[in-house]
């Protein structure tokens, strides 16, 4: 029996980008993700889906790093800057836009695009890390620790694009959650920005389903309502195939609980699957998980 198709229709746009990061492999994350059967899945919900294949992306080996404080920035812009414009196709042509990293960079031209296409909106960041770095207070000078602050337009002129509209996130507008790993110049900033965070401790105490109804309360608004999941946020047991890992995060159920609140409270329109690196996966066990979050997002449900 043919499935019907109901509710908004998926763009996904990929985006194999590993400039920003200090450990290579996120670049084949969004094929790693397509592999485990992203579009199938999705198109099961009965939600129209269209895959617009990955925007031009450079290597390494084929880019000036640059400011040390900011390695291969100019490439890394040029990268968002086509995020940003299939974001705008997207948001135009009446699309959920889905983002697949690569690395955390790619942030920057989803959100400027958003911002493009509809005015600086709210961000819901499910990440170990802050990435409100700047090049002046990052120990390594890796982008995909900043694009937090970039879309916040606290990283600097560098960072500006025609193809971005910054700010493009409503400073008042922003909850971080799963954090457990932050700099101090993060902490710092966010006590500045006010920003709702809710380390893994607060998860712990809360419960889950009681920080996502506060997280997106805090992001709801006009403009958009981006989601951005890295997927570090969740337990190095269970997403094995991440560059950066970190103790402690998400349990397998915790991780779908969240992304079932995001769909049963409908305000999302747009989200982003960032930092699967296959090399360091099990079985590609971090992109299935990573297309069973984005079906949970998109309204699957067990019954």
């Amino acid at each position: 029996m043919a499935i019907q198709e109901t509710g908004q229709p998926v763009a996904i746009i990929g985006a194999a980008l590993d400039l920003g990061a200090g450990r290579r492999g996120v670049d084949m994350g969004p094929s790693a993700i397509r592999y485990a059967g992203l579009e199938p899945r999705i198109s099961g919900l009965g939600r129209p889906c269209e895959d617009w294949g990955n925007v031009v992306a450079p290597v390494a080996e084929a880019s000036a790093v640059g400011d040390e404080r900011m390695r291969f920035l100019a490439a890394i812009k040029e990268t968002c800057e086509r995020i940003a414009d299939q974001v705008v196709r997207a948001v135009e042509g009446g699309y959920l836009p889905l983002v697949l990293g690569g690395d955390h960079s790619v942030a920057l031209g989803t959100l400027g695009g958003l911002a493009r296409a509809s005015g600086p909106g709210g961000v819901l960041w499910l990440d170990a890390h802050g990435d409100l770095n700047r090049p002046e207070t990052s120990p390594t000078g890796n982008v995909h620790g900043m694009p937090l602050a970039a879309a916040l337009g606290l990283a600097g002129p560098e960072f500006d694009s025609p193809a971005f509209r910054l700010p493009a996130v409503d400073p008042t507008r922003i909850a971080l959650v799963g954090v457990r790993a932050l700099d101090d110049e993060e902490r710092e900033l966010l006590a500045e920005l006010d920003a709702l965070v809710y380390t893994m401790s607060e998860v712990d105490k809360l419960g889950i389903e009681t920080v996502m109804r506060e997280a997106l309360e805090r992001v709801s608004g006009g403009g958009f309502t981006h989601v951005s999941l890295d997927m570090d946020v969740l337990d190095p047991e269970v997403a094995p195939g991440v560059g950066t890992p970190v103790r402690g995060g998400l349990s397998y159920r915790e991780a779908h609980l969240a992304m079932e609140l995001l769909a049963e409270a409908g305000a999302v329109n747009s989200l982003e699957v960032v930092e699967v690196n296959p090399i360091l996966d099990r079985e590609n066990e971090t992109a299935k998980l990573a297309v069973e979050l984005v079906a949970s997002a998109l309204g699957a449900r067990i019954l």
